[in-house]
Protein backbone atom coordinates (compact mmCIF):
# COMPACT_ATOMS: atom_id res chain seq x y z
CA UNK A 1 0.00 0.00 0.00
CA UNK A 2 0.81 3.61 -0.69
CA UNK A 3 0.21 6.24 2.06
CA UNK A 4 1.19 10.07 2.52
CA UNK A 5 2.11 11.38 5.21
CA UNK A 6 0.81 15.30 5.70
CA UNK A 7 3.47 17.40 8.49
CA UNK A 8 0.86 19.38 10.17
CA UNK A 9 3.34 22.19 10.86
CA UNK A 10 5.42 24.49 8.73
CA UNK A 11 7.95 24.95 12.10
CA UNK A 12 11.49 23.59 10.85
CA UNK A 13 12.33 21.50 14.00
CA UNK A 14 8.14 19.96 13.74
CA UNK A 15 8.23 17.11 16.22
CA UNK A 16 5.12 15.87 13.82
CA UNK A 17 7.94 15.68 10.88
CA UNK A 18 10.01 13.48 13.38
CA UNK A 19 7.05 11.10 13.92
CA UNK A 20 5.95 10.56 10.45
CA UNK A 21 9.69 9.65 9.20
CA UNK A 22 9.87 7.53 12.24
CA UNK A 23 6.55 5.43 11.16
CA UNK A 24 8.61 6.15 7.42
CA UNK A 25 11.05 4.25 8.22
CA UNK A 26 10.14 1.96 10.84
CA UNK A 27 7.14 0.00 9.28
CA UNK A 28 8.66 0.18 5.66
CA UNK A 29 7.63 -3.28 5.05
CA UNK A 30 4.70 -3.03 5.65
CA UNK A 31 3.84 -0.07 3.58
CA UNK A 32 5.52 2.58 1.52
CA UNK A 33 4.96 5.91 3.21
CA UNK A 34 5.88 9.68 1.61
CA UNK A 35 6.12 12.72 3.96
CA UNK A 36 5.17 15.72 1.94
CA UNK A 37 5.71 19.12 3.40
CA UNK A 38 2.62 22.35 3.56
CA UNK A 39 5.56 25.15 4.22
CA UNK A 40 4.83 26.43 1.12
CA UNK A 41 0.86 26.71 0.66
CA UNK A 42 -0.74 30.23 0.61
CA UNK A 43 -3.29 31.00 3.09
CA UNK A 44 -6.18 30.48 2.16
CA UNK A 45 -8.21 32.96 -0.45
CA UNK A 46 -11.15 31.65 -2.71
CA UNK A 47 -10.52 34.82 -4.70
CA UNK A 48 -7.33 32.94 -6.03
CA UNK A 49 -6.91 29.86 -7.71
CA UNK A 50 -5.32 26.77 -6.04
CA UNK A 51 -3.67 25.33 -8.51
CA UNK A 52 -1.10 28.35 -8.95
CA UNK A 53 0.47 27.13 -5.97
CA UNK A 54 3.25 23.96 -6.65
CA UNK A 55 2.83 22.60 -3.43
CA UNK A 56 -1.24 22.56 -3.20
CA UNK A 57 -0.87 20.59 -7.04
CA UNK A 58 1.55 18.27 -5.67
CA UNK A 59 -0.48 17.57 -2.36
CA UNK A 60 -3.95 17.15 -4.59
CA UNK A 61 -2.21 14.69 -7.17
CA UNK A 62 -0.16 12.84 -4.22
CA UNK A 63 -3.44 12.33 -2.29
CA UNK A 64 -5.15 11.19 -4.96
CA UNK A 65 -3.25 8.59 -6.05
CA UNK A 66 -2.38 7.09 -2.69
CA UNK A 67 -4.20 4.34 -1.07
CA UNK A 68 -4.45 6.29 2.35
CA UNK A 69 -3.25 10.20 4.43
CA UNK A 70 -1.75 10.05 7.84
CA UNK A 71 -2.36 13.30 8.93
CA UNK A 72 0.39 14.24 12.17
CA UNK A 73 -1.13 17.33 13.93
CA UNK A 74 0.52 19.33 16.29
CA UNK A 75 -2.11 21.52 18.32
CA UNK A 76 -2.01 25.04 19.20
CA UNK A 77 -4.58 26.87 21.16
CA UNK A 78 -6.59 24.16 21.52
CA UNK A 79 -6.53 23.39 17.67
CA UNK A 80 -4.76 22.44 14.64
CA UNK A 81 -2.30 25.12 13.14
CA UNK A 82 -3.50 27.53 11.14
CA UNK A 83 -1.23 26.06 8.11
CA UNK A 84 -2.98 23.00 8.37
CA UNK A 85 -6.36 24.20 8.75
CA UNK A 86 -5.74 26.42 5.26
CA UNK A 87 -4.32 23.18 3.07
CA UNK A 88 -7.65 21.55 4.02
CA UNK A 89 -9.35 24.79 3.08
CA UNK A 90 -7.69 25.36 -0.39
CA UNK A 91 -8.34 21.07 -0.87
CA UNK A 92 -12.00 20.99 0.55
CA UNK A 93 -13.62 24.21 -2.19
CA UNK A 94 -12.77 23.70 -5.64
CA UNK A 95 -11.18 20.06 -5.53
CA UNK A 96 -12.02 17.44 -3.30
CA UNK A 97 -8.87 15.12 -3.29
CA UNK A 98 -10.02 13.55 0.44
CA UNK A 99 -13.59 12.66 -0.48
CA UNK A 100 -13.81 8.58 0.52
CA UNK A 101 -10.00 8.77 0.94
CA UNK A 102 -9.36 6.67 4.28
CA UNK A 103 -7.38 8.86 6.53
CA UNK A 104 -5.39 8.54 10.11
CA UNK A 105 -4.36 11.01 12.44
CA UNK A 106 -1.67 10.94 14.52
CA UNK A 107 0.22 14.04 16.89
CA UNK A 108 3.15 14.30 19.03
CA UNK A 109 2.96 17.70 21.67
CA UNK A 110 5.24 19.10 24.05
CA UNK A 111 3.00 18.23 26.55
CA UNK A 112 0.89 15.37 28.79
CA UNK A 113 -1.90 15.27 26.66
CA UNK A 114 -0.42 14.80 23.08
CA UNK A 115 -2.87 16.83 20.57
CA UNK A 116 -6.06 15.24 22.17
CA UNK A 117 -8.13 18.34 21.44
CA UNK A 118 -6.50 19.23 18.27
CA UNK A 119 -7.31 15.80 17.34
CA UNK A 120 -10.94 15.89 18.09
CA UNK A 121 -11.41 19.40 16.28
CA UNK A 122 -9.19 17.77 13.12
CA UNK A 123 -12.15 14.31 12.90
CA UNK A 124 -14.64 16.98 12.65
CA UNK A 125 -12.92 18.91 9.49
CA UNK A 126 -12.27 15.93 7.94
CA UNK A 127 -16.08 14.71 8.67
CA UNK A 128 -17.41 18.23 6.99
CA UNK A 129 -19.22 18.65 3.71
CA UNK A 130 -16.55 19.21 1.10
CA UNK A 131 -13.84 17.04 2.78
CA UNK A 132 -15.51 13.57 3.33
CA UNK A 133 -12.37 11.65 4.26
CA UNK A 134 -12.97 8.39 5.93
CA UNK A 135 -11.42 8.80 9.37
CA UNK A 136 -9.92 5.81 11.49
CA UNK A 137 -12.34 5.58 14.02
CA UNK A 138 -10.47 5.34 17.52
CA UNK A 139 -6.92 4.41 17.13
CA UNK A 140 -5.95 7.49 18.83
CA UNK A 141 -2.30 7.84 19.17
CA UNK A 142 -1.20 11.16 21.21
CA UNK A 143 2.88 11.38 21.62
CA UNK A 144 2.91 13.97 24.56
CA UNK A 145 5.93 14.90 26.17
CA UNK A 146 7.82 14.56 22.65
CA UNK A 147 11.13 16.44 23.36
CA UNK A 148 11.37 13.15 25.40
CA UNK A 149 9.96 11.08 23.39
CA UNK A 150 12.85 10.51 20.54
CA UNK A 151 16.27 9.20 21.11
CA UNK A 152 19.79 11.04 18.96
CA UNK A 153 18.43 9.07 15.78
CA UNK A 154 14.69 10.26 15.62
CA UNK A 155 13.64 6.46 16.64
CA UNK A 156 10.78 6.78 19.68
CA UNK A 157 12.50 5.10 23.11
CA UNK A 158 9.62 4.29 24.88
CA UNK A 159 9.25 0.15 23.47
CA UNK A 160 5.25 0.25 24.72
CA UNK A 161 4.59 3.83 22.66
CA UNK A 162 6.25 1.84 19.33
CA UNK A 163 3.75 -1.16 20.20
CA UNK A 164 0.81 0.94 20.69
CA UNK A 165 1.06 2.79 16.83
CA UNK A 166 2.22 -0.43 15.43
CA UNK A 167 -0.91 -1.56 16.17
CA UNK A 168 -2.77 1.76 15.13
CA UNK A 169 -1.26 1.17 11.97
CA UNK A 170 -1.88 -2.40 11.43
CA UNK A 171 -5.20 -1.27 11.91
CA UNK A 172 -5.41 1.45 9.29
CA UNK A 173 -3.97 -0.87 6.75
CA UNK A 174 -7.11 -2.97 7.61
CA UNK A 175 -9.15 -0.47 7.57
CA UNK A 176 -7.97 0.89 4.01
CA UNK A 177 -8.16 -2.81 2.49
CA UNK A 178 -11.92 -2.28 3.77
CA UNK A 179 -12.50 1.20 2.43
CA UNK A 180 -11.17 0.74 -0.65
CA UNK A 181 -13.80 -1.49 -1.65
CA UNK A 182 -16.20 1.29 -0.88
CA UNK A 183 -14.48 3.61 -3.65
CA UNK A 184 -15.91 4.97 -6.68
CA UNK A 185 -14.37 5.71 -9.74
CA UNK A 186 -14.09 9.13 -10.82
CA UNK A 187 -15.86 9.84 -13.95
CA UNK A 188 -13.51 9.64 -17.45
CA UNK A 189 -14.35 12.57 -19.81
CA UNK A 190 -13.31 11.85 -23.35
CA UNK A 191 -10.29 12.02 -24.70
CA UNK A 192 -9.16 13.52 -27.33
CA UNK A 193 -7.32 11.53 -29.34
CA UNK A 194 -6.36 13.68 -32.26
CA UNK A 195 -3.64 15.52 -30.36
CA UNK A 196 -5.85 19.05 -30.21
CA UNK A 197 -5.18 19.57 -26.66
CA UNK A 198 -1.04 21.28 -27.55
CA UNK A 199 1.68 21.05 -24.11
CA UNK A 200 4.52 22.80 -23.69
CA UNK A 201 6.53 20.06 -25.33
CA UNK A 202 4.00 19.85 -28.01
CA UNK A 203 5.93 20.88 -31.71
CA UNK A 204 2.75 22.34 -33.55
CA UNK A 205 5.21 23.02 -36.55
CA UNK A 206 5.08 19.27 -38.16
CA UNK A 207 1.92 17.48 -38.81
CA UNK A 208 1.91 14.82 -35.95
CA UNK A 209 0.68 12.04 -38.60
CA UNK A 210 4.00 13.02 -41.20
CA UNK A 211 5.73 9.90 -41.43
CA UNK A 212 9.14 11.98 -41.36
CA UNK A 213 7.85 13.45 -38.16
CA UNK A 214 11.16 12.11 -36.10
CA UNK A 215 13.42 14.34 -38.70
CA UNK A 216 11.67 17.50 -38.86
CA UNK A 217 11.01 18.12 -35.44
CA UNK A 218 14.64 17.19 -34.87
CA UNK A 219 15.47 19.50 -36.85
CA UNK A 220 13.39 22.51 -35.77
CA UNK A 221 14.11 21.93 -31.81
CA UNK A 222 17.81 21.10 -33.06
CA UNK A 223 18.00 17.39 -30.93
CA UNK A 224 20.78 16.46 -29.95
CA UNK A 225 22.48 12.85 -30.97
CA UNK A 226 25.23 10.32 -31.60
CA UNK A 227 27.71 11.33 -28.61
CA UNK A 228 26.48 14.37 -27.24
CA UNK A 229 25.58 13.73 -23.37
CA UNK A 230 22.50 14.06 -21.33
CA UNK A 231 22.77 14.77 -17.97
CA UNK A 232 19.45 12.45 -16.34
CA UNK A 233 18.49 12.66 -12.60
CA UNK A 234 20.68 10.01 -11.41
CA UNK A 235 23.60 9.90 -14.10
CA UNK A 236 24.92 10.88 -17.13
CA UNK A 237 25.05 8.91 -20.57
CA UNK A 238 24.97 9.97 -24.39
CA UNK A 239 21.90 9.64 -26.88
CA UNK A 240 23.64 6.42 -28.30
CA UNK A 241 24.14 4.76 -24.74
CA UNK A 242 20.53 5.66 -24.18
CA UNK A 243 19.54 4.27 -27.13
CA UNK A 244 21.65 1.25 -26.57
CA UNK A 245 20.08 1.07 -22.99
CA UNK A 246 16.36 1.36 -24.23
CA UNK A 247 16.81 -1.52 -27.48
CA UNK A 248 18.40 -3.70 -24.79
CA UNK A 249 15.58 -4.02 -22.46
CA UNK A 250 13.65 -7.51 -22.59
CA UNK A 251 10.08 -5.21 -22.87
CA UNK A 252 8.66 -3.97 -26.33
CA UNK A 253 8.31 -0.23 -24.73
CA UNK A 254 6.50 2.91 -26.04
CA UNK A 255 5.67 6.34 -24.46
CA UNK A 256 2.57 8.39 -25.62
CA UNK A 257 2.56 11.75 -23.48
CA UNK A 258 -0.53 13.36 -22.02
CA UNK A 259 -1.54 15.20 -25.27
CA UNK A 260 -2.62 11.29 -26.54
CA UNK A 261 0.55 11.93 -29.11
CA UNK A 262 2.78 8.55 -29.88
CA UNK A 263 5.94 9.96 -29.06
CA UNK A 264 8.48 7.07 -28.93
CA UNK A 265 9.29 3.18 -29.28
CA UNK A 266 11.95 1.00 -28.92
CA UNK A 267 13.00 -0.43 -32.13
CA UNK A 268 15.07 -3.28 -31.38
CA UNK A 269 13.04 -5.30 -33.99
CA UNK A 270 13.83 -5.72 -38.12
CA UNK A 271 10.69 -7.01 -38.80
CA UNK A 272 7.42 -5.26 -37.25
CA UNK A 273 5.51 -8.49 -37.24
CA UNK A 274 7.51 -10.01 -34.93
CA UNK A 275 6.67 -7.94 -32.23
CA UNK A 276 4.07 -8.47 -29.97
CA UNK A 277 2.69 -5.24 -30.21
CA UNK A 278 3.17 -4.41 -33.61
CA UNK A 279 5.10 -0.75 -34.24
CA UNK A 280 6.71 1.21 -37.62
CA UNK A 281 8.85 4.06 -37.96
CA UNK A 282 6.38 6.16 -39.56
CA UNK A 283 4.11 5.90 -36.35
CA UNK A 284 6.23 7.85 -34.43
CA UNK A 285 4.63 11.30 -33.57
CA UNK A 286 1.21 10.37 -34.87
CA UNK A 287 -2.01 11.23 -33.29
CA UNK A 288 -3.37 7.97 -30.91
CA UNK A 289 -6.27 8.16 -33.57
CA UNK A 290 -3.72 7.40 -36.13
CA UNK A 291 -1.82 4.89 -34.25
CA UNK A 292 -5.27 2.85 -33.61
CA UNK A 293 -7.02 3.94 -36.36
CA UNK A 294 -7.90 0.37 -37.67
CA UNK A 295 -10.02 -0.44 -34.79
CA UNK A 296 -13.76 -0.18 -34.59
CA UNK A 297 -15.29 2.29 -32.67
CA UNK A 298 -16.30 0.21 -29.76
CA UNK A 299 -12.83 -0.88 -28.84
CA UNK A 300 -11.19 3.10 -29.71
CA UNK A 301 -13.89 3.59 -26.31
CA UNK A 302 -11.72 1.05 -24.59
CA UNK A 303 -8.65 2.93 -25.57
CA UNK A 304 -10.12 6.12 -23.99
CA UNK A 305 -11.42 3.93 -21.18
CA UNK A 306 -7.50 3.43 -20.15
CA UNK A 307 -5.99 6.86 -20.98
CA UNK A 308 -8.54 8.46 -18.89
CA UNK A 309 -8.35 5.66 -15.68
CA UNK A 310 -4.50 6.44 -15.68
CA UNK A 311 -5.24 10.19 -15.87
CA UNK A 312 -8.09 10.46 -13.66
CA UNK A 313 -5.57 8.63 -11.02
CA UNK A 314 -8.27 6.14 -10.65
CA UNK A 315 -5.44 3.28 -11.26
CA UNK A 316 -1.70 3.67 -11.58
CA UNK A 317 -1.69 0.73 -14.17
CA UNK A 318 -3.48 -1.50 -16.04
CA UNK A 319 -2.62 -5.02 -17.09
CA UNK A 320 -3.71 -7.36 -20.13
CA UNK A 321 -3.04 -10.80 -21.39
CA UNK A 322 -3.90 -11.12 -25.08
CA UNK A 323 -5.42 -14.55 -25.58
CA UNK A 324 -4.86 -16.81 -28.35
CA UNK A 325 -1.41 -16.60 -28.20
CA UNK A 326 1.09 -19.77 -29.42
CA UNK A 327 2.19 -22.58 -26.86
CA UNK A 328 5.46 -20.91 -25.33
CA UNK A 329 3.94 -17.36 -25.26
CA UNK A 330 2.06 -15.20 -22.51
CA UNK A 331 1.43 -12.06 -24.13
CA UNK A 332 1.58 -9.12 -21.60
CA UNK A 333 0.76 -5.50 -21.73
CA UNK A 334 1.53 -3.37 -18.76
CA UNK A 335 0.28 0.25 -19.28
CA UNK A 336 1.76 2.71 -16.66
CA UNK A 337 0.85 6.33 -15.92
CA UNK A 338 3.54 9.03 -15.63
CA UNK A 339 3.65 11.77 -13.91
CA UNK A 340 5.09 15.45 -13.72
CA UNK A 341 7.05 17.16 -11.20
CA UNK A 342 3.69 17.95 -9.26
CA UNK A 343 2.66 14.51 -10.01
CA UNK A 344 -0.11 15.61 -12.98
CA UNK A 345 -0.17 12.82 -15.76
CA UNK A 346 2.14 12.88 -18.14
CA UNK A 347 1.06 10.19 -20.78
CA UNK A 348 1.54 6.35 -20.54
CA UNK A 349 4.41 4.36 -20.66
CA UNK A 350 3.59 0.75 -22.34
CA UNK A 351 5.82 -2.33 -21.69
CA UNK A 352 4.45 -5.54 -23.44
CA UNK A 353 6.75 -8.63 -23.21
CA UNK A 354 6.25 -12.41 -23.46
CA UNK A 355 5.70 -13.47 -19.27
CA UNK A 356 6.08 -17.44 -20.10
CA UNK A 357 10.17 -17.72 -20.00
CA UNK A 358 10.47 -15.39 -16.95
CA UNK A 359 7.12 -17.97 -15.14
CA UNK A 360 9.63 -20.85 -16.12
CA UNK A 361 12.61 -19.53 -14.68
CA UNK A 362 11.03 -18.58 -11.66
CA UNK A 363 9.15 -22.64 -11.76
CA UNK A 364 12.91 -23.98 -12.39
CA UNK A 365 14.44 -21.82 -9.66
CA UNK A 366 12.00 -22.82 -7.17
CA UNK A 367 11.11 -26.26 -7.47
CA UNK A 368 7.94 -25.22 -8.17
CA UNK A 369 4.83 -25.95 -10.63
CA UNK A 370 2.06 -24.80 -11.86
CA UNK A 371 -1.39 -27.12 -10.84
CA UNK A 372 -5.00 -27.10 -12.07
CA UNK A 373 -6.72 -23.45 -13.15
CA UNK A 374 -8.42 -22.74 -16.20
CA UNK A 375 -9.04 -19.90 -17.90
CA UNK A 376 -9.43 -17.81 -22.00
CA UNK A 377 -5.78 -17.65 -22.42
CA UNK A 378 -5.56 -21.36 -23.85
CA UNK A 379 -2.80 -21.60 -26.56
CA UNK A 380 -3.76 -20.93 -30.18
CA UNK A 381 -2.42 -19.81 -33.14
CA UNK A 382 -0.47 -16.55 -33.92
CA UNK A 383 0.35 -13.94 -31.52
CA UNK A 384 -3.88 -13.66 -30.67
CA UNK A 385 -6.20 -10.87 -31.91
CA UNK A 386 -3.78 -8.36 -31.67
CA UNK A 387 -4.31 -5.14 -33.68
CA UNK A 388 -2.14 -4.37 -36.47
CA UNK A 389 -0.16 -1.13 -34.69
CA UNK A 390 -1.33 -1.36 -31.54
CA UNK A 391 -1.55 -4.89 -30.50
CA UNK A 392 -5.16 -4.31 -29.05
CA UNK A 393 -7.21 -7.27 -28.11
CA UNK A 394 -10.39 -8.57 -26.66
CA UNK A 395 -8.21 -9.49 -23.36
CA UNK A 396 -9.41 -8.31 -20.07
CA UNK A 397 -7.33 -5.96 -18.01
CA UNK A 398 -6.15 -5.29 -14.50
CA UNK A 399 -4.99 -2.58 -12.61
CA UNK A 400 -4.14 -1.66 -8.99
CA UNK A 401 -8.02 -1.11 -8.17
CA UNK A 402 -9.56 -3.86 -9.92
CA UNK A 403 -10.69 -3.47 -13.96
CA UNK A 404 -13.44 -1.45 -13.62
CA UNK A 405 -15.84 -1.73 -16.10
CA UNK A 406 -14.79 -3.57 -19.22
CA UNK A 407 -11.09 -5.26 -20.25
CA UNK A 408 -8.33 -3.78 -21.23
CA UNK A 409 -6.59 -3.20 -24.63
CA UNK A 410 -2.63 -3.62 -25.27
CA UNK A 411 -0.96 -0.56 -26.04
CA UNK A 412 -3.50 1.52 -25.85
CA UNK A 413 -5.69 -0.12 -24.31
CA UNK A 414 -8.37 -0.83 -25.99
CA UNK A 415 -10.59 -4.24 -25.79
CA UNK A 416 -14.24 -5.42 -26.82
Amino acid sequence: MKFVGLVGSNYDQSYNRKLLEFIRRQFKFKFELEVLEIDEVPMFNQDEKWDESFQLRLLYNKITRADGVIIATPEHNHTISASLKSVLEWLSYEVHPFENKPVMIVGASYYDQGTSRAQVHLRKILDAPGVNAYTLPGNEFLLGKAKEAFDAKGNIINEGTVKFLETCLDNFVKYVGVVSNLKKPKPIEPEDLDCGKPIATTITEVDPDDPEWVEKVAEITGAVSGDTYVKLDHGILTVNQIDMFLKAMPFELTYADDNNQFLYYNNAHQDPETMFAKRVPPQSGSRMSTVHGSLPPARMKNVEWVIGTLRNGNQEYVRTIVPGSPAGVINTHNYQAMYYPDVSYAGINEIVFNFQPWLDWYLKETGQRLVGGSGPFAPAGGHGDADATSGASDAGGEGDGGHGGGGADATSGASA
